[in-house]
């Protein structure tokens, strides 16, 4: 009997141990939102790190490829919109041959970019797969041999091929995923006037 009470404080006690690290690791990423630039030199430095280990060790090129198409998926993620201009385009039109619906041209409302992956989501989930792919190549199992001029021929066609689509979708639906260029109204501009 006193076995049980001493196995259930035990898994009390691991729970929140559990609920304490997760809360203080969230801390941690809370902590580190505000500094963009700071977070993405360090996943930088981690992927240089990662890529000299690669080029050192002359193995893991499909851990390497693994890694380069997980971030290329997540990169177009990261550029394009939440609510795809395209299917909203198919969706009117049915909706048109349905019968009439309220304008939507003239007097539109303005719809800011919003990404389907936010720009922290990308940045832990490229630096958690760096992370993995540098624990990876630790091990001789995932070094599978490979000829890796292919790979990465094939890696840069498939990027140039990508990237051609989705910079003419980004062309032909008119939006910017980026802040390049657009109106700034921070402390001192026209509109605090």
């Amino acid at each position: 009997m006193n076995d049980d009470i001493s196995d259930g404080h035990a898994g009390i006690s691991l729970m929140d141990k559990k609920i304490a690290i997760e809360r203080r690791w969230q801390r941690i990423l809370d902590d580190t939102t505000p500094y963009v630039p700071q977070r993405w030199i360090g996943t930088g430095v981690l992927l240089l790190l990662f890529m000299a280990r690669i080029l050192y060790a002359q193995g893991w090129y499909i851990v390497c490829y693994a890694l380069g198409i997980y971030l290329l998926n997540m990169f177009l993620a990261f550029l394009t919109p939440k609510f795809d201009p395209s299917i909203e385009l198919d969706t009117q039109e049915n909706e048109v041959e349905e019968g009439p619906g309220l304008p939507t041209k003239a007097d539109e409302e303005f719809k800011p970019f919003i990404r389907r992956l936010p720009e922290f989501k990308f940045w832990y989930s490229a630096t958690k797969a760096t992370v993995i792919a540098v624990f990876c190549s630790f091990f001789s199992i995932f070094d599978i041999p490979v000829f890796w001029p292919i790979l990465l021929v094939y890696f840069c066609i498939l990027f140039a091929i990508t990237m051609r689509r989705q910079i003419k979708h980004m062309i032909k639906y008119k939006y910017i995923p980026f802040d390049l260029g657009k109106k700034n109204y921070g402390p001192g501009s026209s509109r605090d006037r």
